[in-house]
Order: C-alpha cells, then sequence, then structure tokens
C-alpha cells in the first residue's frame, strides 16, 4: 500500500532530526559543526510539547563534551530507554570508546552523523567521510544517505534495524553538502513511522536490559582463556544484519513505491565501467548518467557500508562489468587503498572476480579491473566534469580528481563537458557579506518558492573560513524536473551581488549564462551605475546580452530604519528581477513572513520591515549595457581599474610596509597561496603550492597583507571631538584603528592630508586616530566606546559611497595612507609610559601583534588577546582548544 506524505521544503539536519525525535525517547547532545541543528531542532521541539512516536516529547540534556554525550546515550540505552545523538568529525571520534562498548554489549542506539572533515595538518569544519571511516572497527552499523530526501525516506531504517538487530548504528550524510542543503521533499507522518515499530523486538529489549525486575553485571573483565571466544559469539548478530536492514527497506519501498536496498544501482542494464561510491557524489553521478546515452556506464550506490554484505553487492553487479571504480571520500595514509575500495577487492577476490591486469585477453569475462579514486576531501567540489574524468579513467589505478597534482601525479586531467544541468532549472547565484542576512533571505527565498509553487527547489550555501564577515556564496536552484546537482553553481541565470565591493574582487558576471540577470547593490544610478563596473564585466554583460539591475538597499535600510540588515530588501528585488512568482502574491507572502518574524518585536517594527519590501520591488532598476561595449576585453584596461588594484599580487614595495615583510617565507606565502585563496582561486593551487606548508604551518603576521575590503561602513575621526583616551583603540577587535604619536621630525614627513591635533600631555607632539579601511570589518565597536567631547562623538560610522568608482578600492585615500603612514610610530614607548603602559590610554601607544584577525566583526575575544600582545609581546606563546580561536587565529 502506497501512502501520500506532505511536501515540506528542508534540509538534511532537519530531516535527520526529524525522523529522531520520532524514534527516540531521550538524547544526549554536545555541539558540533555542522551537525548542531539537529540537536537545536530536537531542544525546540521537546521545549513545545511536541509527543514522538511513543506519545511523549523526547528528554533532552546537553553534556559538557561529545565524550560525555556518548556515556549517556550508552547509559540510557543499558537502562532500556530508546536514545540517540547528533555529532560530526572530532566530535564523534570522541565518541568511538562507547561505541565500541555498545556494540560489544548489543545496545540498539542510532548516532546521527553530519559526515565531516577529521582535523590533520589542518582544522576544517566541511565535510568529507574521515570520521565515518575512523569507526568502521567499532561495530557500529554504518549507513549512507545520499540526499536530503533519502535523510527522510531511509533514516527509520537506521532506527528500526538497530532494535531488531540489537547493534547501534552510525546514520549519516555529508555534512553541509547535505546537513546544509534545502530541498523540496516528502516528509514522513508520525503515525506511519508509529507503525512500522516492531514490537517483539521492542519487548526483547525492554526485557534484556538493565532493570530492578531482572538484574545484571555489565563491564566486567576477562582473561585471554575466554574473551575471543566471547567476542567471535556476536558474529551471528552481524550476518542476520543485513536481511533485517534489507526487511526494513522492503516495508518503507511498499509504503512509497521506491526501490531501495543495501546497494542501489543507476545506468543502462549491461554496463562495463561501474562507479562505486556513497553520499551526495551519487546524485552527481546519477545526473552525469542521465547526460550519457549510448555509454555503458552505471552507479553502484552504497547504503550499508557496516556490515558490507558481500551477497547483496555481487547481485547488483551487473555481469557485463570489466572495470570498477571505487571513489571515496577519505585518505588513509600508508593504505594500499581507502576502506571502501579494500571492502570491495576482497569481495570480488573471494569470487574469483579480481583482475590484476589491464589486459583482458584471455581473462574470463567476468574478469574485472579496481580503480581507486579519492575525490571532494574537506568538502572540495565534485563536479559533473570530474565524474566524467573518472568514467575516462583507463590508466591510473589510484588517482585523485578535483584538484592539481603535480608533485605525485595522481590527478585526472578533467575533460570540458556540457551542462548537464536540465534544460528548465533556473540557477541563481548570491554573493553575500557573513553577518548581512543574505544566507537568511535565500533560505527564505527557497521556502518561499518551494512552498507556493510547483516547482522543486534546492539551496546550497557556501561559507569561507573566517567568521562573520566573512565571504557567503548562495547557491539556488528552481525547476520542474528533480534535481539532483549535488556541486556548486558556475553558470547561472542570475547573479546577486549583496556587497558591491565584490564586484571588483571576483569575476562573478562572468558566471552568467547568455541573456542572464545581474542584480547589484550599490549606491549608484544610470551612467554612473555603468561607470562602476570593471570594463571587462561590461564586455561581457554586451556580448552575452545580460540584463542589468540596480538597487540601492543602503539608502532604503537608512530611510526605512533597519540601518544595515538590508536581505529583506535584497529578497524583494530578487523576486522583482527574477519574476519566479507574480510580484503581489511574493509581497503579500514576505509581508506575512515579516508579521510572523517580528510581529513580537511591535506593530513599528513590522511596518518597518513591510516599507523595506514594498522598496525594495519598486526601486530596482533596470540599466540597459551600451552596444559599444560589445568588443575584446583582452585589448581592453579598466578606467580606474579597480579589477586590477583588488586582485594584484602584492609587490615588494608593499610588502615592505610590513615588520614581518622581509622575510622571504612570507613573501612567497602571500603570493603563492593567501592571494589566491583571498581572490577565491583557491582551488586553481596545485598540491607543490602547498610542500613548504605540508605540516599545516603557515608564516606568522601574513594577514597585514590580506586586505579584505569588506565594510559597507567605516568610522571616520573628527578630531575636533577627540579627547585622545584610546578607547576606540583598545575594544578594537581587529586592530585596525590605533593612535598615532608624532614628533616635530615624524610630523614633517606625514602625509600633507593626515588629521592630527596637538598631544595632550606630551609637549611638542601631534595624535592623531588613525583608521585601516581595508582592514575594518565596520562592526562599529569603536564609534560606540567614543566618549567624545560635549555630547559629540569623535567617530562616526559612514557608508563606504563616493562620487567615483574608486571609493570602492580604499587602498589609496587619504585615511588608509594616514594608517600606513602611522603604524610604524607603533610602539612608542615614551607615550606609553607617560599614561602608564598597564592603563587603558597607555597600553594602546604599544604596538598589536596579533592584528587584522577572521574574527567576527564585533568580536568580545580578540581584544583580550590582542592587548596581551601588547602588553607582551613576543615573549608570549598562546595554547588554544579549537573552537573560535582557531579560525580568528589562522584562517585560510
Amino acid at each position: 500500500m502506497k501512502i501520500n506524505r506532505t511536501t515540506q521544503t528542508m534540509d538534511g539536519n532537519c530531516a535527520a532530526a526529524y525522523t529522531a525525535y520520532a524514534f527516540s525517547e531521550a538524547a544526549a547532545v554536545y555541539p558540533i559543526t555542522p551537525s548542531s541543528p539537529m540537536a537545536e531542532l530536537c531542544e525546540q521541539w521537546a521545549g513545545e510539547g511536541r509527543e514522538n512516536i511513543y506519545g511523549k516529547p523526547m528528554n533532552l540534556i546537553q553534556m559538557q563534551s561529545e565524550a560525555g554525550a556518548a556515556a549517556a546515550v550508552h547509559g540510557a540505552t543499558l537502562s532500556g530507554v530508546l536514545a540517540t545523538t547528533f555529532t560530526s568529525s572530532q566530535g564523534l571520534l570522541l565518541m568511538i570508546p562507547n561505541l565500541y562498548k555498545m556494540a560489544g554489549e548489543l545496545l540498539p542506539c542510532v548516532i546521527h552523523v553530519a559526515a565531516r572533515t577529521i582535523a590533520t595538518h589542518a582544522l576544517s569544519i566541511f565535510g568529507d567521510h574521515s570520521d565515518i571511516y575512523a569507526c568502521r572497527q567499532t561495530g557500529a552499523a554504518i549507513f549512507a544517505c545520499n540526499s536530503v530526501q533519502e535523510v527522510m525516506d531511509l533514516s527509520p531504517v537506521s532506527h528500526l534495524a538497530a532494535l531488531e538487530g540489537s547493534i547501534p548504528f552510525l546514520n549519516f550524510f555529508d555534512g553541509f553538502r547535505t546537513s546544509h542543503e534545502l530541498h523540496k521533499i516528502q516528509v514522513w507522518d508520525y503515525a506511519t513511522l508509529r507503525s512500522m515499530i516492531p514490537l517483539n523486538a521492542l519487548h526483547t529489549f525492554r526485557n534484556r536490559v538493565l532493570h530492578p525486575q531482572h538484574g545484571r553485571v555489565y563491564g566486567s573483565a576477562q582473561n585471554p582463556d575466554i574473551f575471543f571466544q566471547n567476542r567471535e559469539a556476536a558474529n551471528s548478530f552481524y550476518d542476520a544484519l543485513p536481511r533485517i536492514v534489507e526487511k526494513q527497506l522492503e516495508k518503507i519501498n511498499s509504503l512509497l513505491g521506491t526501490n531501495y536496498g543495501l546497494f542501489d544501482y543507476y545506468g543502462v542494464p549491461d554496463p562495463e565501467h561501474v562507479v562505486v561510491a556513497m553520499g551526495s557524489v551519487c546524485e552527481t553521478i546519477r545526473e552525469y548518467l542521465s547526460h550519457t546515452p549510448g555509454k555503458k556506464y552505471g552507479l553502484i550506490a552504497v547504503h550499508l557500508y557496516r556490515p558490507f554484505s558481500a551477497t547483496h553487492f555481487l547481485e547488483k553487479l551487473p555481469s557485463t562489468v570489466r572495470r570498477l571504480t571505487v571513489l571515496s571520500r577519505t585518505k588513509e595514509p600508508g593504505a594500499p587503498g581507502e576502506p571502501l575500495y579494500l571492502d570491495v577487492v576482497s569481495v570480488l577476490q573471494q569470487t574469483g572476480r579480481l583482475s590484476v591486469s589491464s589486459d583482458f585477453s584471455g581473462a574470463p569475462r567476468s574478469a574485472i579491473r579496481v580503480f581507486s579514486g579519492r575525490y571532494g576531501l574537506s568538502s572540495k567540489d565534485t563536479t559533473p566534469m570530474q565524474i566524467a574524468a573518472v568514467y575516462h579513467n583507463y590508466e591510473k589505478t589510484n588517482f585523485t580528481v578535483g584538484i592539481t597534482d603535480d608533485v605525485t601525479l595522481l590527478s585526472l586531467t578533467v575533460p570540458a563537458l556540457p551542462d548537464t544541468t536540465p534544460k528548465d532549472i533556473t540557477a541563481c547565484k548570491f554573493w553575500g557579506l557573513g553577518g548581512d542576512g543574505t544566507v537568511s533571505a535565500t533560505k527564505n527565498t527557497i521556502k518561499i518558492v518551494g512552498e507556493h509553487t510547483d516547482l522543486n527547489v534546492q539551496g546550497y550555501f557556501e561559507y569561507d573560513s573566517k567568521k562573520s564577515r566573512g565571504l557567503t556564496i548562495s547557491h539556488l536552484r528552481f525547476g520542474k524536473n528533480d534535481i539532483h546537482g549535488a556541486y556548486l553553481i558556475h553558470k547561472a541565470d542570475l547573479v546577486a551581488c549583496h556587497n558591491p565591493v565584490y564586484l571588483h574582487k571576483y569575476q562573478m558576471v562572468q558566471e552568467l549564462k547568455d541573456k542572464g540577470t545581474f542584480l547589484l547593490n550599490c549606491p549608484y544610478r544610470g551612467e554612473k551605475a555603468e561607470d562602476y563596473l570593471p570594463h571587462t564585466a561590461l564586455v561581457y554583460m554586451a556580448e552575452h546580452h545580460i540584463r542589468f539591475f540596480v538597487i540601492d538597499a543602503l539608502k532604503i535600510g537608512k530611510e526605512t530604519g533597519l540601518n544595515n540588515k538590508i536581505s529583506t530588501i535584497l529578497q524583494a528585488a530578487f523576486f522583482a528581477v527574477s519574476e519566479l512568482l507574480p510580484a503581489e502574491t511574493v509581497q503579500e507572502l514576505m509581508k506575512k513572513a515579516a508579521r510572523k518574524s517580528y510581529g513580537k518585536n511591535g506593530e513599528n517594527i513590522v511596518r518597518m520591515n513591510e516599507k523595506a519590501i514594498e522598496r525594495g520591488f519598486s526601486e530596482v532598476h533596470e540599466i540597459p549595457i551600451p552596444k559599444n561595449e560589445h568588443r575584446d576585453a583582452s585589448s581592453m584596461t579598466d578606467s580606474v581599474n579597480i579589477a586590477a588594484i583588488s586582485s594584484q599580487q602584492p609587490s615588494k614595495t608593499a610588502l615592505d610596509n610590513t615588520p614581518l615583510s622581509d622575510r622571504p617565507e612570507m613573501l612567497d606565502f602571500v603570493e603563492k597561496i593567501q592571494q589566491p585563496v583571498t581572490d577565491q582561486k583557491g582551488n586553481e593551487l596545485p598540491v607543490s603550492a602547498f610542500l613548504p606548508y605540508v605540516d599545516g604551518n603557515t608564516p606568522a603576521g601574513s594577514t597585514a597583507h590580506e586586505r579584505r575590503n569588506v565594510a559597507t561602513e567605516i568610522p571616520q575621526w573628527i578630531p575636533e571631538n577627540c579627547i585622545q583616551c584610546n578607547r576606540c583603540s583598545f575594544v578594537c577587535p581587529h586592530a585596525v584603528i590605533r593612535p598615532g604619536v608624532l614628533d616635530e621630525i615624524q610630523s614633517a614627513s606625514a602625509p600633507g592630508d593626515m588629521k592630527r591635533l596637538p598631544m595632550t600631555g606630551l609637549d611638542n607632539h601631534e595624535f592623531a586616530i588613525v583608521i585601516s579601511q581595508v582592514d575594518c570589518t565596520g562592526c562599529g565597536a569603536c564609534a560606540a566606546v567614543c566618549p567624545g567631547k560635549q555630547g559629540k562623538k569623535a567617530l562616526e560610522m559612514r557608508p563606504i559611497q563616493g562620487d567615483s568608482p574608486a571609493a570602492g578600492i580604499r587602498h589609496n585615500t587619504p585615511p588608509q595612507r594616514s594608517f600606513d603612514f602611522a603604524k610604524h610610530l607603533l610602539p612608542n614607548r615614551k607615550a606609553a609610559e607617560k599614561f602608564g603602559i598597564s592603563s587603558v590610554k597607555g597600553s594602546q601607544f604599544l604596538r598589536p601583534l596579533m592584528e587584522f584577525s577572521g574574527a567576527c566583526a564585533g568580536c568580545g575575544e580578540t581584544p583580550y588577546v590582542k592587548l596581551l600582545t601588547q602588553l607582551f609581546g613576543p615573549d608570549m606563546y598562546i595554547a588554544n582548544a579549537t573552537g573560535c580561536s582557531s579560525i580568528w587565529a589562522n584562517s585560510s
């Protein structure tokens, strides 16, 4: 009997939490990216009193570590409670000791894992399967869900099979690529899930665990004479588990009309080359296969990885296969191959189908040659072009794909490939500034379209490793066809730039398809807007017939009272230019959402948002691209050369302006690593570029060369209102605002437009507050703390605007020239000692040795560490645990 399910737009974390909450009586949790939303959702639902399938809210407790969470789940399950937790990466590794115990004691808990990279030479918060593979020896079953829909459809299998098979399950899916990817999916109802519970297995579980009515002892010690035999006694549970999982899948298939198995085959019925993989890459492979008619290619997508059922694998392996490529999203250094590859080779060897030669002449028709490939570590994007390279490979038995390995020469050459996205799919890309609300707005956009149209939707959100004020890129797809593209958008129908500075740093316009749409948030209109664009962008837009729209969201935000909270305005502008929904309909939907979100804050706040939505629709303007721009971009230079200035490699002269720049390793690192990464070209770097940094080291002080240019507002110093207290410098998280003390000689060599005051308390000296506009994040902490004089502030936050496109550069503005000159005036021991080194004012005349960090705008941690470096200088070490400090201290 097939059931009808409701449709909702949610991400993989939400889908997993939905199922975990249904089947679990208790959860012990500890937050770790990217799994934290699962625990947060369960905590929210429990607080609201939502009932699980047992008719009660989940009992949830937050522990003080991942090890503690696993121990609590272990204890709960041992006492007869169906328990769960959520984790990833190092968090999962900290649970390994308890996983061994839970497997050894045959306890049916389920741990939901948003699979994430394990820190090695560097920390990475992004996704691969290294954490999952590290648990394959624990005895826990490992079950893969390869898409958001599969997380919803198949997560019940882990709970049901764990209970019936008495084995703990790791139910995993790709961190970020699936955990944070929004999709419109079909959702279970709890009544149906309740009907699936194997009541006999539940009764057996309750009766065999610790209880006063049937006491048992666990945690015994055994000697060599009996440990081995007792360990082998569990074999029958693992032998039985594949059939138990298959039985649960049959339940689901009968209800959904699907055909899920332990392994799923996609492709032609008589393939010669089959790829074996698990995780979100299976979706990309399926998309590629749908665009290769006539090719004898196939895919085996793995669901039950542990225990690995040779019988079920061979049932899905077509008899015509001569080549098998196993793709692994992990690296096991020193091994002859990655774990999944070794499993496949073992199965083929035991059945006599493994070929050890590339020459099939004389070999039996059943012989198969096996290739092993690594892909996608740390969420490295895996595209259909890379999948094509995998299928085209007949030479390298061990390879990597998606990088350029010019050291060990393992990488495959990636061929050019036409766009494999279905033609009806609309692809949109939004460039935002971390903390500006772009991601939240695009998520709302996905939900509005998903809930109010018959279109399928997908949303994926790309972050750099900076904290707030880093780059965010939102990738949205809409269409009537199923969306399998588990990779980033590189050719879009619409591109929106929410921070105008980015236009001169990244080639975003060049990612538009012919007749695409470009939406720019900037303060210019008409010819000024045209002049603001780099000529290369203008030429591309003219040649490819791009429609160009502008909106001044910052101005609207100021005038409506939202200030820099402009995401709602830009969301309205997107709907206005994309025409995905009728304007009146979507305005009403956005206003309803605003009232729901802000109604508790008062009618005035609601009206402000409603007005901003209306103006977002009405004040977006199209600007025609002049036809005379249709000429060869290679023969042109930008009128103010903004793009060149923003992306050029640092010159030796520029680098010599910083105290650490005379170190050769600094120059090398900035030129070969930091600048390409800053320019969003890190994916193009070859393996050889990292040989000097193979252990994860980086030279200290490299942020002085980064010059991020991310602020939309920066402080302006008003000398006549300044009392020279240095509080602004004291609280600045990024050390971008500092006092300068100039004697007569220094004053004579200062830039002519540098603002100065006679210094109070130090004769024959001048005082200045200098601000690095290129490094400021615009948090406003300095202006907020400034006491000013007679009620007038000495610092005011002012938008980055001007009459010239050069206003977007900031490298050669008067304030920047003043900062670059004055930063070498510190430390000034005379001034520091005069006002007291241990005082707020005096300490700021010492040079900060932590500057321009990757911290969030307005960070409350970094001013303390910055102050320590001023007080103790180079004679100090900082030991830190992973977390925020590992990001703001050294993030690339």
